[in-house]
């Protein structure tokens, strides 16, 4: 029998008891989707405000010792230098970037940038800029150029990332392996994606192909606003496997906002190590489920430490805010301004507390002359070098050991007296000017006097395991 004859019978069988049939066609159900024509319109206007970014970094250091004793002949196999050998060229890097304001100031990746000496912004028309850095925020992966032309520069503005609902279309721009004004186009693939490379993990996942030079480049919405700064991939081969990540411009327009006004991110700092409260803690202190955000250590003299609280404490409440996680505390204090005092709720011995917390600046913001100001000779005690304390996470990732107290060096300003002198992302300041510094106040003493006596500053630094010193001139050229 054929199935038109099948569904026939089955007609005239529901018809004989009374029952209305739909008569089954073999297709599921058609659903019209709405569908753009196209973004040619949209790539068009807004491609001139793409641009390409070249940077340029000290050369490696070649490393010193004994090399193998090997057969002759067997050094260009092992890649080691040779007495013939030339010095090592400079690092280069490149990227994408995007223009924020007719005046010119262009937003990236800061690891495009990083350790850069030099910085040179290129536009769709060909034409060239050296570019000065603003500022960075390494814990976004954000960072804020500025170009100069007497003309204005095309630029792009950011849209609503929240707004973004997963399946909406999405494009990428920017300048892949180097090939430059590069669209590729694709949808929202997830939110709020946490892929374990910073604090402030918040990403926005797209299938839109991002490969390598992406990076810093702009995704844009349908309508041509930017959604998001490419940052990251997924990738086991190294090319685009439809697994993109971007900053939502939600976070990067207000990271950005910062760095314009004094080149540095201002993050509220309460002092704590937390983890999740697992259902077994939860129930081992009485916890009726588990929520909140369990406190392990707090650190000395710090917000939380001066407010009362202590390890074993759970953080459930910040000024009315419920917090579910432990993500949940660290986006909250981060958003609130250094100085603010505000209300925490934490469980403890059975019950709820509250403690009144006066927020304090989050260590590893603190940075070293992104925009010093002049004296009144019209010196500028600027190092160029942006801090970090050693604390037991960053000895950890970074194998330093504990006898080893010093300052970290998160990333160097290009064309700073800590650039021309040599220093690098990953140094650690043991001492400046022959005095241990272990807080950016005391750095900060050193500078000062050594701008003053007009010396350079002596600095005794760890790196790569070995010890050196670094004398800094800091009068300006």
């Amino acid at each position: 029998m054929t199935r038109i004859q099948h569904t026939a019978r089955a007609i005239a069988l529901a018809s004989a008891l009374g029952f209305v049939v739909v008569p089954d066609t073999g297709f599921a159900q058609q659903v019209q989707f709405a569908t753009p024509p196209g973004f040619a319109a949209m790539v068009t206007e807004k491609l001139p405000a793409v641009v390409g970014i070249l940077s340029t970094g000290p050369a490696p250091r070649l490393a010193t010792g004994a090399a193998p004793q090997l057969p002759p002949g067997m050094g260009d196999l092992f890649g080691l230098p040779t007495p013939d050998s030339p010095p090592p060229g400079p690092m280069r890097s490149q990227g994408s970037g995007f223009i924020i304001s007719q005046d010119g100031f262009v937003v990236t990746n800061n690891h495009v940038i990083a350790n850069a000496e030099t910085i040179e912004v290129v536009l769709e028309d060909e034409r060239r800029f050296t570019a000065e850095l603003i500022g960075t925020d390494p814990a976004t992966d954000i960072a804020l150029l500025k170009i100069e032309d007497e003309s204005a520069f095309p630029f792009v503005a950011w849209g609503a990332s929240e707004s973004l609902q997963i399946g909406d279309w999405v494009v990428a721009i920017g300048n892949p392996f180097g090939l430059g004004g590069t669209v590729t186009a694709g949808i929202l693939s997830a939110r709020s994606r946490n892929i374990n490379s910073g604090p402030y993990d918040d990403f926005l996942q797209t299938d839109a192909a991002i490969n390598s030079g992406n990076s810093g480049g702009p995704l844009f919405d349908a309508e041509g606003d930017v959604v998001g700064v490419n940052t990251a991939i997924f990738s086991p081969s190294g090319g685009s496997v439809g697994i993109g990540f971007s900053v939502p411009s939600q976070v990067a327009a207000r990271i950005v906002a910062d760095l314009k006004e004094d080149g540095s991110v201002e993050r509220g700092w309460l002092g704590v190590q937390i983890q999740p409260v697992s259902d077994e803690i939860a129930s081992a202190i009485g916890l009726a489920e588990a929520e909140g955000a369990l406190i392990a250590d707090v650190t000395p003299d710090s917000p939380a430490a001066r407010a009362g609280l202590r390890p074993g404490d759970v953080v459930v409440q910040l000024t009315g805010t419920a917090i579910d996680d432990p993500r949940d505390l660290t986006f909250a204090v981060a958003e609130l301004a250094v100085g603010d005092t505000v209300t925490l709720t934490a469980f403890r011995s059975g019950k709820r507390q509250m403690f009144d917390i006066t927020i304090g600046q989050q260590p590893s913001t603190m940075t070293m002359g992104a925009e010093p100001e002049a004296d009144p000779d019209g010196a500028t005690p600027h190092l160029g070098v942006s801090i970090a304390p050693l604390d037991p996470d960053l000895r950890r990732q970074l194998q330093i050991p504990e006898t080893v107290n010093g300052l970290l060096i998160r990333a160097v300003t290009p064309g700073s007296a800590a650039a021309r002198a040599g220093l690098r992302q990953g140094d650690v300041i043991l001492s400046a000017a022959g005095t241990e510094v272990t807080e950016l106040a005391a750095l900060r003493d050193a500078v000062e006097a050594a701008v003053s006596s007009e010396d350079p500053l002596l600095l005794r630094l760890l790196r790569g395991g070995s010890y050196s010193f670094v004398a800094v001139p800091l009068s300006e050229d």
